[in-house]
């Protein structure tokens, strides 16, 4: 745990491979934590435990480094992985809901036949959803 704290300081002066030999050390015990965060998604998530842990440490290394000891810093990366399947979860929902995809105004379907066109394809694209 010395080691873990040890680190900590060393990143915190900006010491270059800190980081990286801290994530090493430490990687077990976040996976551990990505495993139990998996458990309570649904079956068929699309991330990995290992996945959301490489996220996070992602995540870790572009924030500043003010972590006080491996509770901390082990608390601040399982707040990250949630957030990480938050954002994950908020991008499948806006892929569901049609996110991505071109509108077309109202008006361009009465250019193709009046009115009741654009009234049908209206209708059809609610439908959809």
């Amino acid at each position: 745990m010395a080691e873990v704290t040890e680190l900590l300081g060393r990143w915190r002066q900006g010491q270059s491979g800190a980081g990286e030999e801290l994530f090493g050390l430490v990687y077990r015990e976040l996976r551990l934590t990505a495993a139990a965060l998996m458990r309570r998604e649904e079956a068929g998530h699309t991330l990995q435990p290992s996945a959301l842990v490489n996220e996070a440490y992602l995540r870790l290394m572009a924030q500043e480094q003010g972590f006080q000891n491996r509770r901390h810093f082990c608390g601040v990366a399982g707040q990250l992985m949630r957030n990480v399947l938050i954002d994950h979860a908020r991008e499948q929902q806006a892929l569901k809901r049609g996110a991505g995809q071109n509108l077309l105004p109202l008006d361009t379907g009465t250019e193709r036949g009046g009115e009741a066109a654009a009234w049908r394809w209206t209708c059809w694209t609610w439908r959809r959803h």
